[in-house]
C-alpha cells in the first residue's frame, strides 16, 4: 500500500487500483475555486494556490502512478515541482528512478487524447499555460476539470520510493494558443539520388540537451540530407523544427515510443501526431499503436533491439515492424548482436519464401545523439530516393534501398549483375536461373584499411584484402543463386586484437538472388 499524504491541509487519501492492471491512482489533489480564490463569484481570479503532495511507492509498484489534480475555473498556469529520494543501495541493485508528466482533463485513456506532455526524468519542474510551456509539454487552454499528474516509478529501491509533488495554479486570464507551424515535407532535392539521413536524435523537448537548432546546424556539419525528430513519449517539439528546415535539409517529424519493453521510432509522421507508450508486450498493445503510426504516414522502426539499459531490449517482435535500427551511436558490441539477429531474421525470411513484399526486414543505422559528445549522423542510413521528400525517403527506407554509414567520408556502391545483362542493387532482386553466374561488384570510398566481406544466407564467404589508405577500392566476386539466396556487403575496420571482427564502418542491405520463390 503506498502513503499518500496530501501537505498543507489537504486529508490523507486512499489509494485505489484503476481498471488498468498497471497502473495506480491516488486521492484527489483539491484547490479553492477560481471564483472563491478571487473573492467571490464573477470577480476575476488572480494570484495562486499551492498543495504538496508526499508518500511512498513500495518495490513492485505499477508502471503508472495518477495523482488526480481537480482544477478550477479561472486558471490561466499549471506548475509542477517534484522530488524523490535516491537512497544508496548494494551494486547489482537498482535505485530509485521516477518519471513525470501530465494528462488533462480529457483523461488518462490509453490513446493520449488528454495527453499534456512528458519529461520523463530529464526535469525536476514544468510549467504549462495557454501560450506557452516547458519544452516537453504542450501549450494549450488550462480547462476546469480533473487533470492528472503521471508518475512512472522507472525502478524502486529496496527501501521504496519516497516522493514530494507540488502543485501550482496561478488564477487570472487565459492566454492565447499561437497556431503551430511545421517543417515541409519536401526540400530541394537532386531527383533520384542517394540520400544521408538520421532518424534518431534527441532535442531539449525530451531528454536531450540541444536545441532544434544546434540539431539542425549539426546535421548540415555532418552532411546530412534528412533527420527525423524522435523525442520520447512527446511531440511537443513538432512545431519548433520549422524554422530550421530549408532547400538543403528536410526535417521528418516523429517520436521514439519509450515502453518499459523497448523503444520504438515512429519515424515521418503526420505534424502533431503522438503514439502512447503506455504497455507492455504482455498487454497485447502494441499492434494497436504500430497501426496507429502508419495510419499517420509513418515507418515503424524498432531502436537498439539489444541494447542493455533497463527497458531497452525489444519484447515486441518484429511483425509489425517496417524496418529495424541494427546500429546506433558508436558501434559497440550490441550493434554486433543486432547485426547478427537482423541477418537471423534474413536467412528465415528466404528459408520461408517470404522474401517478397514485406518479406524481409530492411536495417538501418541512427546516432541517438543526445548530447555533447554524442555526433549527429553516426551513423547515418543512406537510401536511394526518387527526391528528397517525406513520402520518397520513407519508401526507399521501407524498400530496403539503403546502406548504413559511419560518416559522410564512407561511401559504396553494391551490385550485382548477370551473364546477360541482368542488374540489381541494394534492397532489389537479381532474376536470374539457380545456376546462372552471378557477379558482385562493391565499390568503396573512405574506409582506409577496411576489408570488405560479403555474407550470405550461408554466412560470410568472402574477405578482401585490407584497402589502400587512400580508402577506395573496388572488389568483385562471383557466385550463383543456388549457392547465395541473398548477398550484403560490410566495410570492416582493422581488427584491434583476436578473432573478433573491427567495427563496422559501414553495411548494406541485401541483394536477393534468383526468381522469388
Amino acid at each position: 500500500m503506498c502513503d499518500d499524504d496530501h501537505g498543507n491541509g489537504v486529508p490523507r487519501r486512499a489509494l485505489f487500483v484503476t481498471g488498468a492492471a498497471a497502473a495506480l491512482t491516488l486521492g484527489s489533489v483539491t484547490f479553492a475555486s477560481g471564483a472563491d480564490a478571487a473573492g467571490g463569484p464573477g470577480t476575476p481570479a488572480s494570484g495562486t494556490e499551492t498543495r504538496t503532495v508526499r508518500g511512498t511507492l513500495p518495490t513492485g509498484s505499477p508502471d503508472f502512478v495518477y495523482l488526480p489534480v481537480e482544477v478550477p475555473r479561472g486558471v490561466r498556469e499549471i506548475k509542477v515541482a517534484y522530488t524523490y529520494e535516491k537512497p544508496s543501495v548494494p551494486a547489482g541493485t537498482a535505485g530509485n528512478a521516477l518519471d513525470i508528466g501530465i494528462f488533462d482533463e480529457r483523461g488518462t485513456d490509453l490513446g493520449g487524447r488528454g495527453f499534456r506532455g512528458w519529461s520523463g526524468g530529464a526535469r525536476s519542474e514544468f510549467f504549462l499555460r495557454g501560450d506557452d510551456a516547458t519544452p516537453g509539454y504542450l501549450p494549450g487552454p488550462v480547462r476546469p476539470g480533473t487533470w492528472h499528474i503521471a508518475l512512472g516509478p522507472y525502478t524502486v529501491a529496496p527501501q521504496g520510493l519516497t516522493y514530494e509533488v507540488t502543485v501550482t495554479l496561478t488564477y487570472g486570464e487565459q492566454a492565447a494558443t499561437p497556431k503551430p507551424v511545421y517543417p515541409p515535407a519536401r526540400a530541394r532535392g537532386r531527383g533520384r539520388a542517394w540520400y544521408r539521413g538520421d532518424c534518431h536524435l534527441h532535442s531539449w523537448y525530451s531528454d536531450g540537451r540541444r536545441t532544434p537548432a544546434e540539431i539542425a546546424a549539426l546535421a548540415r556539419a555532418a552532411g546530412l540530407d534528412f533527420i527525423n525528430s524522435s523525442d520520447h513519449n512527446t511531440h511537443s517539439s513538432h512545431p519548433h523544427w520549422a524554422d530550421q528546415a530549408g532547400d538543403d535539409l528536410l526535417i521528418l517529424l516523429g517520436e521514439e515510443i519509450t515502453t518499459r519493453n523497448g523503444h520504438v521510432l515512429a519515424l515521418g509522421t503526420d505534424p502533431g501526431t503522438f503514439v502512447d507508450w503506455r504497455y507492455r508486450a504482455r498487454d497485447n498493445r502494441f499492434g494497436k499503436f504500430a497501426r496507429r503510426v502508419r495510419e499517420a504516414g509513418g515507418l515503424v522502426v524498432p531502436a537498439h533491439p539489444h541494447a542493455t539499459c533497463i527497458g531497452c531490449g525489444w519484447k515486441f517482435g518484429f511483425g509489425e515492424a517496417d524496418a529495424v535500427e541494427v546500429w546506433n551511436g558508436p558501434y559497440t558490441p550490441d550493434d554486433e548482436i543486432a547485426l547478427a539477429d537482423w541477418d537471423n531474421m534474413l536467412v528465415a525470411a528466404v528459408r520461408s519464401g517470404g522474401h517478397g513484399e514485406r518479406g524481409w526486414l530492411p536495417a538501418m543505422g541512427n546516432s541517438d545523439a543526445h548530447r555533447d559528445p554524442d555526433q549527429v549522423g553516426t551513423p547515418q542510413t543512406v537510401v536511394l530516393a526518387d527526391d528528397l521528400t517525406r513520402e520518397a525517403v520513407q519508401a526507399g527506407l521501407r524498400a530496403g534501398r539503403s546502406y548504413v554509414a559511419e560518416s559522410q567520408l564512407v561511401s559504396l556502391a553494391f551490385t550485382a549483375s548477370g551473364a546477360r545483362g541482368e542488374h540489381a542493387g541494394i534492397g532489389e532482386r537479381l532474376k536470374v536461373a539457380p545456376d546462372t553466374p552471378v557477379t558482385v561488384r562493391v565499390e568503396a570510398a573512405g574506409a582506409p584499411r577496411c576489408t570488405v566481406r560479403l555474407v550470405t544466407d550461408e554466412g560470410l564467404l568472402f574477405t578482401s584484402d585490407p584497402l589502400p589508405v587512400s580508402g577506395a577500392g573496388t572488389v568483385e566476386w562471383r557466385t550463383t543463386a543456388a549457392y547465395a539466396a541473398y548477398v550484403r556487403a560490410e566495410l570492416r575496420h582493422e581488427a584491434a586484437a583476436g578473432p573478433l571482427p573491427g567495427a563496422l564502418a559501414a553495411f548494406t542491405n541485401p541483394i536477393f538472388l534468383g526468381d522469388a520463390r
